[in-house]
């Protein structure tokens, strides 16, 4: 009798991801992206499958591994993979999660291809990393034409191809920007640049964070004569022959271990400049944009898989008599779980739908809200993360279930594209040097006044602060990361108000704008409709 096991939830597994997602099929519909419905709800089977979650366990627990050197001598810095990392993101490139907004333009396609992109991240983080890569060098790449029409037809490939070759007709990117004695401040690179005769340029240098250095080629930033630019550099030359790429190490990384995240060594490395000399901040940085957003999608992702896996347990689980579930203090739990998973679901592809839009004033509000909320949704996911983990008990806290490993995932979202700091002051700089930003997010927020009295009074308070900064400069730092959660919070409510069942609006408004809001998840104000949220994880 001891041997049978009773009491525990089955696999969840046989679930289509994207149809038992409420808060994304419904943001799919507002944002005009309906017409990808039926390509999402393959994805949702897809990744749902048990062998797909099968893969990306595998993935992780059989990480890449570096070979500087053949057996017979030859540096090769190679990096090789467990079959099933290439089964994951080659489906997610034959997805469209990489691409499919650039090369299929139409209404809603950054919608879609958000959706598709966390579809994916939802299961296996680690491979959405060089995916977002080469979803964000597209606008980089359009600054220099001649480049763009070499390459962009291969990084619109549907097709995935791991090996290094010159003759391929695809391209997975990655970047290189951050050295030893900068990080942040890319500014202080060291590496640098000289022209060739030939219309190339030799880089020398090192890199600190080399993102996916198995990719086919990189946007690498480096001291030109003319100042700090922005240079393509491949792996594999025209003529078939290898570049200049040292791999110095992988990094042994808090997060998934599916991904390589590499120190590099350049030393006389071809490369190819990118938009103008001495502007190369400018250049990546149309690929930074890109890649913050895809971290508020990746948290976001991250949530619905934290609370999604918690709900399927406590639904499943019984203790003191009753299901997990219609306990009231875990009914509180996982409904506050979902508000957050909510917020960021729904604010994620509020932002994906400014990026559809070509005027002046989505640019503006898509400038500043991009920034605000990659901080305070990556901000949230660690902690969300945990909660999730803790409603399994033992069973979360083992490496056999996902939310150990989307635990240790969740916080790069947040440090990478800008920790919190460079966030938060580069949301007072967008303030200062571009008021349209602040006057398009201003008129986001008012969009929804006037149905809540604690989100009305929020956005007076918002506004007197945003104020105050601007009267007083020189204190403005040290009130940044203030500033940027009162406006996060602002825009995530405004967009539940508009667009959310009212159960989702309620909960939200009370549970983080109400005057006796609290810290923990699952300490709910009394009187909401909890069994409408809980029905939604």
């Amino acid at each position: 009798m001891t041997h049978e096991v009773l009491n525990q939830a089955p696999p969840r597994a046989g679930l289509n991801e994207y149809l038992v997602n409420p808060a994304m099929t419904e943001a799919i519909k507002r944002y005009d992206a309906q017409w990808a419905t039926t390509r999402l709800s393959e994805a949702g089977a897809l990744v749902g499958q048990a062998g797909f979650q099968r893969d990306a366990e595998l993935a992780n627990i059989n990480p890449p591994i570096f070979s500087s050197h053949d057996r017979w001598g030859n540096r090769v810095d190679a990096v090789d993979f467990h079959p099933a990392y290439h089964r994951i993101i080659g489906a997610a490139i034959e997805h469209g999660a990489h691409t499919s907004c650039w090369s299929e333009p139409r209404p809603g396609a950054h919608v879609a291809r958000a959706a598709m992109f966390m579809l994916f991240a939802q299961i296996e983080p680690g491979h959405a990393c060089p995916v977002s890569m080469t979803h964000a060098v597209v606008p980089s790449l359009r600054f220099t034409p001649s480049l763009a029409g070499r390459w962009l037809p291969r990084v619109f490939s549907r097709v995935y191809d791991p090996q290094l070759r010159h003759d391929k007709g695809s391209a997975v990117f990655g970047m290189a920007m951050t050295e030893k004695q900068g990080g942040s401040d890319v500014r202080a690179n060291s590496t640098r640049a000289l022209p060739g005769s030939d219309g190339t340029w030799q880089l020398t240098g090192h890199k600190w964070f080399c993102s996916a250095p198995q990719s086919d080629a990189f946007l690498v930033l480096a001291q030109a004569p003319g100042g700090l630019s922005c240079f393509l550099v491949p792996r594999v030359l025209p003529d078939g022959s290898r570049n200049v790429f040292r791999i110095q190490r992988l990094k042994d990384k808090l997060g998934n271990k599916s991904n390589a995240s590499s120190e590099i060594e350049l030393d006389g490395t071809t490369g190819w400049l990118v938009g103008e000399q001495g502007r190369g901040v400018r250049t990546i940085i149309e690929m930074v944009a890109q890649t913050r957003l895809d971290c508020v999608l990746g948290s976001a992702a991250g949530m619905r898989q934290s609370v999604a896996e918690a709900a399927w347990h406590v639904r499943h689980r019984s203790a003191f008599g009753a299901l997990l579930i219609d306990q009231p203090a875990m009914t509180a739990v996982i409904a506050d779980l979902q508000l957050e998973a909510e917020a960021a679901t729904w604010t994620a592809l509020r932002l994906a739908a400014a990026y559809d839009s070509s005027s002046d004033e989505d640019a503006a509000f898509r400038r500043l809200a991009t920034a605000v909320a990659k901080y305070w949704v990556c901000k949230r996911g660690p902690n969300h993360a945990y909660e999730a983990l803790e409603c399994l008990g033992g069973n979360g806290y083992t490496e056999s279930f996902p939310l150990a490993r989307r635990y240790r995932e969740q916080p790069v979202m947040a440090v990478w594209e800008g920790s919190g700091n460079v966030i938060a002051l580069d949301v007072l700089r967008a303030m200062s040097r571009e008021p349209a930003s602040v006057e398009a997010l201003d008129r986001e927020l008012a969009s929804a006044l006037g149905a809540y009295a604690a989100y009305d009074t929020h956005v007076a308070a918002t506004r007197k602060l945003i104020a105050q900064v601007a009267r007083d400069p020189a204190a403005a730092a040290g009130q940044a990361r203030r500033v940027v959660e009162a406006l996060a919070l602002a825009l995530q409510a405004s967009v539940l108000i508009r667009e959310a069942p009212a159960p989702i609006a309620d909960g939200f408004v009370a549970a983080r704008l109400g005057a006796d809001r609290t810290l923990e998840y699952g300490a709910l104000p009394p009187n909401l409709d909890l069994t409408a949220i809980v029905a939604r994880a």
